[in-house]
């Protein structure tokens, strides 16, 4: 009896410090990545918008883990003297809320993204999505045809996929998981483990120099963007389903790209079935290149938004 209430003791006593170290570290990442564009109120919920440049009206919609950095970075740049350039935190990831059980839904998402657009004056913009962002571009068309003028997907993850995601996400998903595993990688991840996660993400290309540093990866490892994060990507695949059936009703002009050595959303099990579905789509397939074009492959991809723009009448 002694020894199990010094051991729950001192486990709980573990638990506040590894609660208290994860929280010292989301402070610095907040303190050292703050907001740098405007908050927008959406249903109560805040949404982190940045805009830029002017011309036909471009929303850029981020993956998983991601946030506005992951565009400002460079691509931007390269895009605001020819479009108003739009870019959001998904919620419940960079400065955006988390909308809880209904943001597990690409098309709340999109929704919720589609009515922060407005706000800002966008109506019917040209839509761009890269991986889990590819999704929430599918979704926004599909929820309301008539308000965006075309799609641009870069690596979307827009298909059914064969199995599961492994046990990192059904681990991190769960209840117990967000509990006890999040905390710890919050509180203990060392610098050199984001490092080798960003390298494999970009594999086999390289990593941009800086982007590390620039991106905010500290942001991503709060308990709260981890457990959001963790949630929506296992819970994609069903809306994924659902959502597929509906693809070949998109009268929409759609360009798709997608690099050959993307090992974490392949082409073959999206980008190629999906060109097949859409009834408006253009697939560009980059050999040798891996999950993010919109940094190894920024001509190809902006030579597919200036495409978008002229097939949606736009140029």
């Amino acid at each position: 009896m002694v020894l199990s209430f010094a051991l729950a003791v001192a486990a709980i006593g573990v638990c506040v410090a590894v609660n208290r170290r994860a929280a010292a570290r989301e402070a610095a990442a907040e303190a050292d990545y703050p907001p740098t564009g405007q908050i927008i109120t959406v249903g109560g919920k805040r949404v982190h918008a940045e805009v830029f440049g002017r011309g036909p009206d471009l929303v850029l919609i981020h993956g998983a883990s991601g946030n506005t950095r992951d565009w400002t970075f460079d691509i931007v740049a390269r895009l605001q003297d020819r479009f108003r350039v739009i870019v959001f935190d998904r919620p419940g990831l960079g400065w955006s809320d988390d909308l809880g059980l209904a943001g597990l839904s690409p098309i709340v998402q999109a929704e919720v993204l589609r009515t922060a657009a407005a706000e800002l004056g966008a109506s019917k913009p040209i839509v761009l999505g890269h991986s889990y962002g590819g999704a929430v571009a599918m979704a926004w068309a599909l929820s309301a045809p008539n308000a965006a003028a075309a799609l641009v997907l870069a690596a979307g993850a827009t298909m059914p996929w064969h199995g599961g995601l492994g046990p990192w996400y059904a681990i991190t998903s769960s209840r117990i998981g967000g509990a006890t595993v999040i905390p710890l990688i919050t509180a203990l991840a060392p610098l050199r483990s984001v490092e080798t996660a960003i390298e494999s993400i970009f594999t086999p290309d390289p990593v941009p120099s800086g982007y590390g540093h620039y991106v905010g990866a500290a942001l991503t490892l709060r308990r709260r963007s981890m457990r959001t994060n963790a949630r929506q990507v296992d819970a994609l695949k069903p809306w994924i389903i659902w959502m597929a059936q509906g693809y070949p009703g998109l009268n929409l002009p759609v360009e798709i790209l997608h690099g050959t050595k993307d090992s974490i959303v392949p082409h073959l099990v999206h980008a190629e079935p999906l060109s097949r579905l859409l009834p408006d789509a253009n697939l560009t397939l980059l050999p040798g290149a891996g999950h993010m074009p919109h940094h190894s492959r920024q001509p190809e991809l902006i030579a597919a938004i200036d495409r978008a723009a002229v097939r949606a009448g736009l140029r």
